[in-house]
């Protein structure tokens, strides 16, 4: 799976989007599909006909979390540390980044979702923080997800691992908004429309505004949640746990 299009690329009306493609594994947080995001974003930010960025899915799933079969085989340093960069690349971006949500987000791939300028989702997906019933913490996406949230929803969520919803997602301040599913692409265009209103300088020195005191905590923080996340993946606990759910049978 190395060589094939994970991450999809388009430009059209100043907006580029971002597409992950990659069902086999449910969008998960692959080297490959984090290497080709980076790549994504990295295109944007040089692309001049561009003025925004959309993430989002080909199909349902957003993105199940992290890869637990490259976990499992190779262990986690340099995946753990790729995500902390990811998040921040998305929080640094020069251009404002609109997330779009058709279906489940899970565990890493909310990080994605923390790091993003504006959130938008169907009202009938899922989220949840799965890492606890697998030994393992939300480490490494804490540094974009706390700040979103309040410390009873974190505490709430974060250690109990539960399935929650879109409108609960949007009242903790993890999503923007959420809307019927039918709306959800004139959602989208809507926030792209507003964003392209603005002047490009606006919109580059007012997003570093506003993440100033997020990129501080990021680098203030990454190297501890790296290594503490490389940790959990390593141990002998969250092995066990990730086998079992890899072995369950899948509906």
């Amino acid at each position: 799976m190395t060589d094939a299009t994970l991450v999809r690329y388009d430009v059209r009306d100043a907006v580029a989007t971002l597409t992950l493609d990659s069902p086999h594994n449910r969008n998960a947080l692959s080297a490959a599909l984090v290497t080709q995001l980076f790549d994504g974003l990295d295109r944007a930010a040089a692309d001049e006909e561009a003025r925004v960025v959309v993430v989002r899915s080909a199909d349902r799933v957003f993105c199940s979390g992290a890869d637990l079969k490259e976990a499992g085989a190779g262990g986690m340093d340099e995946g753990a540390r790729a995500l902390v960069a990811l998040q921040r690349r998305l929080v640094t971006h020069p251009k404002p980044v609109v997330t779009r949500l058709a279906g489940p987000v899970r565990a890493g791939g909310l990080g994605i979702v923390a790091a993003s300028d504006v959130v938008l989702c169907s009202d009938d997906v899922t989220f949840a923080f799965t890492e606890s019933r697998l030994g393992l913490a939300p480490a490494v996406i804490s540094l974009t997800v706390l700040p979103r949230l309040t410390s009873r929803a974190a505490a709430d969520t974060f250690l109990t691992g539960r399935t929650f919803g879109a409108d609960e997602a949007a009242t903790m301040g993890l999503v923007t908004r959420s809307v019927p599913p039918e709306q959800l692409d004139a959602a989208v265009e809507e926030a792209c429309e507003g964003l392209r209103q603005a002047h490009p300088q606006g919109l580059r020195e007012t997003k570093a505004l506003l993440a100033r005191d997020l990129v501080a905590h990021i680098d203030a923080r990454a190297e501890e949640m790296a290594s503490l996340s490389s940790r959990l993946f390593a141990s002998d606990g969250a092995r066990e746990a990730m086998a079992a759910f890899l072995a369950r049978p899948r509906g």
